[in-house]
């Protein structure tokens, strides 16, 4: 299994000041940024970079690139300046849906043999959402044999321009429904697929308070962490995406209950009838944590 990510941090591939930085802000993945962050006339110089931060970094992240679209200009010329150098993966944006994935896994498969690395260890984690047709794709990640698939995420700046709306929020600041049911959508495809689920970025970074309940909310429907838009986040998303305490005891109480009643279908966990669903959340938190530790 793939080591879970909490945070995933975007750092902007051209910028040598942030890059600098980067290794030291306790992400557990670094997202060096080739698309949106760098204009086209700084693409050369953002891959180069890039680039160069593969070969000199020391730190304990994964470092992750995310590319150009694949119907782009520059993304051959990403992947043959980005793969040769085994980062832990690529992001993949506006993909159309899991034929997109199959096709940057060819891609990286003939670079890994060009170069004479070890196939498959390269990771690919696509921006899921990013247009209406990727959305009416989601479906179809658990039924497609994706072995680089590490998880999904979402996005729904790229989707309000694609459905032509003027904001993805309502009035109270929230995402509109409809950006909801995407959301919603990408965690039910994830966790069918059997890969992370990954939760958008929270883009008031000054609003820390805002951002810890988004995390903790996430955390408790389900994802297994988020993207970061702003070191500042890295913290909070990884305490917010870790069991805490009580939670660990709790899960621990009843996993020792069904180990005292052996075979029993119900047990009693602090006056609650617990049944197995119960215990298999309890297991799954525990071994949730446990790789943490790692």
């Amino acid at each position: 299994m793939s080591k879970i990510l909490r945070s995933l941090l975007f750092v902007p591939a051209d910028s040598e000041k942030k890059l600098a930085k980067a290794g030291d802000r306790g992400a557990d993945a670094l997202l060096i940024d080739m698309e949106d962050s760098v204009l086209p006339d700084r693409k050369s110089t953002g891959r180069e970079l890039c680039a160069e931060f593969l070969k000199t970094t020391g730190t304990a992240s994964q470092i992750w690139v995310r590319v150009n679209p694949l119907d782009s200009k520059y993304v051959l010329e990403d992947l043959e300046a980005i793969i040769p150098l085994e980062p832990a993966g690529i992001m993949l944006p506006k993909p159309d849906g899991p034929v997109d994935i199959e096709t940057l896994s060819r891609h990286i498969e003939r670079l890994e043999r060009k170069h004479d690395l070890p196939e498959g260890n390269i990771k690919i984690l696509p921006v899921a959402t990013e247009t209406a047709r990727a959305v009416m794709s989601l479906n179809l990640y658990a039924r497609t044999y994706l072995p680089r698939l590490i998880g999904l995420t979402w996005g729904a700046e790229d989707l309000a321009t694609d459905l032509g709306a003027l904001t993805n929020k309502d009035n109270t600041g929230n995402f509109a429904f409809t950006y909801q049911m995407v959301r919603s959508q990408t965690l039910l495809a994830a966790k069918a697929a059997g890969v992370q689920a990954i939760d958008t970025l929270y883009d008031d970074f000054r609003d820390q308070d805002g951002l810890r309940a988004r995390a903790t909310a996430a955390f408790t429907e389900g994802f297994t962490g988020m993207l970061a838009i702003h070191p500042a986040q890295v913290e909070i998303i990884n305490q917010s995406f870790t069991p805490t305490q009580t939670q660990i005891h709790h899960a621990k109480a009843v996993i020792q209950a069904f180990a005292d009643n052996s075979g029993a279908g119900a047990v009693s966990v602090n006056g609650k009838m617990t049944d197995i669903p119960h215990l298999k959340q309890a297991q799954n938190t525990l071994a949730l944590y446990e790789s943490y530790k790692d």
